[in-house]
């Protein structure tokens, strides 16, 4: 009577080990860099919300802070005792600065974003201050520029 073998041998499970090491490799960092790139998009986006009452409280002669704007807070914004929405409305100075907190990828933590307004003509500029250990200038959403 001849066995017939079983299973795999030691030299193919090797093999199956290595492959997923090396996905594995491939794939953590670009799953960890999309977040950190969805995470500034999505904190722009909340900041940008608030554009629209910045614009009616000016027309309105009103105030603007971060209350008035209707900003109830974000989970990426601020940490500890760092503001979580900065708001300036002067005649020489109009902008929205949000910084990104602890609750953010370890990557991104400390950068700001600011959503500044042209008095004269009204119009809103982006830019990225990027920060934190695994910085990428492909974080910076579209439409935004880098800090100089």
């Amino acid at each position: 009577m001849k066995k017939t073998q079983s299973g795999f041998t030691l030299i193919e499970l090797m093999i199956v080990v290595a492959i997923i090491g090396i996905l594995a490799a491939v794939a953590i960092p670009q799953y960890q860099d999309y977040i950190s790139r969805t995470q500034v998009n999505r904190v722009l986006g909340e900041v940008a919300a608030l554009k629209t009452a910045y614009e009616l409280n000016i027309v309105t002669g009103e105030t603007n802070t971060a209350t008035n704007l209707g900003f109830s807070g974000s989970s990426l914004i601020g940490a500890g005792t760092q503001a979580a929405l900065s708001v300036e409305h002067t005649s020489a100075s109009q902008f929205m600065s949000a910084t990104l907190g602890s609750g953010s990828s370890a990557a991104i933590v400390g950068t700001t974003i600011l959503l500044t307004r042209t008095p004269a003509s009204g119009q809103w500029d982006c830019t990225v201050d990027g920060a934190g250990g695994g910085w990428d200038v492909a974080f910076i959403p579209k439409g935004c520029t880098a800090a100089p």
